[in-house]
């Protein structure tokens, strides 16, 4: 700990100290999501090869796309509309484009994850938890089993479509769901993104402090590592 007792050491950091809630986003955030896409790509071509079948790539390319454009556009049936448009671009019935989403998107990656995980990630948490600070997580896609997956652990999860979450991010409908969650105020909660244009929008909307993980840190809510945010104890 530092000579004043904070958990936290100074600069980016010290917006951490007396938060009763700190909400992490997921995918980029918690872990390096272009080495993740890297080794499913390995696995998804090798996939192809096999079966000379391109249908799951088309449809998994159709769904992500269709999932960006409906959070720009903040419609509440972003799922169907994301899953519409990976069955036409797959030439495959909704309900096999639910089943590919499901296997390549949300089961396949799980046992890569941990490798992928940033490091300080699992040391930030452990000190929130020493402090008795909330932590609370927020994504656009399910993320038990993939917090599970990392060996973190979260007091509230959250996920756009999930209960009380209606919209995606930018919308700040998740923040303030989780906020209602730890009986926390705005004042009291901070958002850890990797996306200012949707993590960060997301918390200036609901009046939240918000820190920005990036690998080219320019502005004063970024931060390239998690080892450099949390500095030495």
């Amino acid at each position: 700990m530092t000579k004043a007792g904070a958990l936290f050491p100074g600069g980016l950091a010290a917006r951490l100290e007396g938060r009763k809630l700190v909400v992490f986003d997921v995918d980029g955030t918690l872990y390096d999501q272009s080495r993740l896409r890297r080794a499913m790509a390995v696995r998804l071509l090798s996939h192809i090869a096999l079966t000379g079948n391109v249908s799951t790539l088309k449809a998994l390319q159709a769904y992500r796309h269709a999932r960006e454009v409906t959070a720009d556009a903040q419609r509440a049936d972003f799922e169907a509309e994301a899953l519409a448009a990976a069955a036409r671009a797959g030439r495959i019935s909704e309900t096999r484009a639910r089943e590919l989403v499901a296997e390549w998107m949300q089961e396949r990656p799980l046992p890569l994850l941990s490798r992928c995980r940033y490091g300080g990630v699992a040391e930030l948490f452990a000190r929130l938890r020493t402090r008795g600070t909330l932590v609370g997580i927020l994504s656009d896609y399910p993320a038990a089993a993939k917090i599970q997956a990392m060996g973190l652990e979260a007091d509230a999860i959250a996920f756009a479509g999930g209960p009380g979450v209606p919209f995606q991010k930018p919308d700040p409908s998740g923040l303030q769901h989780l906020m209602e969650i730890a009986d926390a105020s705005p004042a009291e909660t901070i958002l850890i993104g990797d996306r200012d244009e949707r993590d960060g929008e997301a918390g200036r909307r609901a009046g939240v402090d918000v820190l920005i993980r990036t690998s080219q840190p320019v502005g004063p809510d970024m931060f390239r590592s998690f080892t450099a945010l949390i500095g030495s104890a």
